[in-house]
């Protein structure tokens, strides 16, 4: 599976982003998928997770109520609508993919996708 972030930038804090995450390959959309992220020095941490068929649906405590995880319906296309961002959101964005659902770690990642978040 491949997968590829896009979507990232410079906003300013109280803004919005949308990032997006396509995945390729013959099994992708059977997929679990989820968006971590690392800050500079800090380590990765998990953002939000979707299973393959969308019912079930985690979110890291620091994000509940202003990022939403979802799914283009062929379950190829990952999103995470970011809005009301904050200068702690500043972070490099990785989309994962794999056959468990996990808050911790996937099989496949994608490259990553750099969100800053101006004060």
């Amino acid at each position: 599976v491949q997968l590829q972030a896009s979507g990232g930038g410079l906003v300013q804090a109280g803004g919005s982003l949308r990032l997006s995450c396509a995945a390729s390959g013959p099994t992708s959309s059977t997929y679990n998928m989820a968006w971590f992220r690392q800050a500079p020095g800090k380590e990765r941490e998990f953002v939000a997770a979707m299973s393959r068929s969308g019912g079930i649906i985690s979110y890291a405590e620091s994000v509940k109520g202003r990022f939403t995880i979802s799914r283009d319906n062929a379950g190829n296309i990952l999103y995470l609508q970011m809005n009301s961002l904050k200068p702690e959101d500043t972070a490099v964005y990785y989309c994962s993919a794999g056959p468990t659902y996990s808050t911790r770690q996937y099989d496949f990642w994608g490259q990553g996708t750099q969100v800053t978040v101006s004060s």
